[in-house]
């Protein structure tokens, strides 16, 4: 049991680890030479720590813009964390064996319904897992399951999820990316698909129509077309204004002025972009040729499903576009769902700009421009509405005026409640 935990713990929970020892994997089933191989494992390790890097400076300055965002425009509310569920039933309920032991078995789940089923989908973003497996945990204990069956049961659940979405994203995955050769891998996969389908509905129809990225600029404002620089005007006055209704000491360090502290944020959040984007480019380089040995060996015509930011590079604009319009519709959505008797849910801006970002991709694809736009605030009020509603099912169990943002991970968890809801209802 020690060992299991050490390779749960120090292995299976750090991405790049585990997506490195697949990639060498891969490469010793193809009869790589032993150059080879630690060539494409270092790479692709470096490839996924890059791409982390960039994650990271992205999610501290989106830190920032949330207080300052909360506090300029004068809001409180429930604030989504899965971070704080998982904590809290660890160190309260004593779940955490449960949690690392239903995270293994999803991962096992994965492996044998991709390679019994024609779902060939690896799904590779352990973090997402571990979220899947603390939801489908916690239900599950609320619901009397217990030992060995409560891990199988939450195992199974989360390994159908880990292969149903990146399966069912994948039609519009291989229209973003040209190929099949990777998948999305992602549990905010259902509100992607979501605003595909107002896109498919309210947007541009036929092959003629307007993508975000095709946007013809005049002559002197032909520098946005470079995709930092576009990513920076819109940014840097997004941070400067919500900073100004924000006022000094909010978020700053207070040694400099709190408006250029703002910029400088604004800018980092660019570089972090930059950064991220850069590992991308290395991880794919590598990941998907290393993963034909899998293919090949274990897994026949197995597919990686990779974290949403590797699709930043096809549809630049649309990230963005994406970011804005779901930021729009959780505001919306915000004042719009207390009328009705539920929780007020303050806007996201991480979940808003990674998993609004990829649903803006997803809805420029489908129904261009003006799909991306009415899909993207629809978004946001959908990811908002679901979890406003698990608010009610997580009082009831304990954790009080805790939700999470995931669609996905909620999807699973309203199952569990929905399935086992007699046995609920006893606590």
């Amino acid at each position: 049991m020690g060992v299991v935990n050490f390779i749960i713990n120090n292995v299976l929970t750090q991405a790049s680890i585990t997506i490195a020892l697949i990639a060498m994997m891969g490469l010793m089933l193809q009869k790589k030479a032993a150059g080879q191989i630690i060539s494409g494992t270092l790479k692709t390790l470096l490839g996924f720590q890059v791409l982390s890097a960039g994650s990271s400076i992205i999610v501290g300055s989106l830190v920032y813009f949330g207080k300052i965002f909360t506090a300029g425009f004068h809001m409180q509310g429930i604030i989504p964390s899965i971070e704080a569920i998982n904590g809290q039933a660890m160190n309260e309920l004593g779940l955490g064996r449960d949690i690392a032991l239903t995270f293994l078995a999803i991962f096992i789940f994965n492996i044998l319904i991709a390679r019994f089923t024609k779902w060939k989908y690896i799904f590779l973003t352990g973090q997402a897992i571990l979220w899947m497996a603390t939801m489908t945990t916690v239900f599950g204990f609320f619901a009397g399951l217990r030992g060995i069956v409560l891990i199988l049961v939450g195992g199974f659940v989360g390994g159908v999820f880990a292969v149903a979405m990146p399966a069912l994203a994948q039609p519009i995955i291989r229209k973003i990316t040209g190929s099949n050769d990777i998948a999305l891998g992602h549990f905010c996969t259902i509100g992607y698909l979501f605003e595909a389908g107002v896109a498919k509905i309210f947007g541009e129809k036929g092959e003629n129509k307007k993508s975000i990225e095709d946007i013809k600029l005049p002559e002197s404002f032909e520098f946005l077309q470079d995709t930092y620089l576009s990513v920076m005007v819109v940014m840097v006055p997004l941070y400067i204004i919500t900073a100004a209704f924000a006022g000094p000491g909010v978020g700053d360090p207070g040694s400099q002025h709190y408006l250029m502290f703002a910029f400088l944020q604004a800018i980092q959040f660019v570089v972090g972009v930059y950064v991220l984007l850069a590992g991308v480019r290395l991880l794919l380089g590598e990941i998907v040729p290393a993963f034909r040995g899998i293919a090949m060996k274990l897994v026949p015509d197995a597919i990686p499903a990779l974290d949403c930011p590797v699709f930043f590079p096809y549809s630049p604009n649309a990230v963005i576009l994406g970011f804005i319009t779901t930021t729009i519709g959780t505001i919306i959505a915000m004042f719009t769902l207390p009328v009705f008797g539920l929780a007020m849910i303050l806007p996201g801006m991480l979940t808003n700009f990674f998993a609004g970002g990829t649903a803006g991709i997803f809805g420029n694809a489908v129904g261009g421009r003006r799909g991306a736009i009415i899909g993207g605030i629809a978004h946001g009020f959908f990811i908002t509405l679901l979890p406003a509603l698990l608010v009610t099912i997580f009082n009831g169990m304990g954790f009080i005026n805790a939700t999470a943002t995931d669609v996905d991970t909620v999807s699973a968890a309203m199952l569990y409640a929905w399935i086992l809801s007699p046995i609920l209802k006893a606590f």
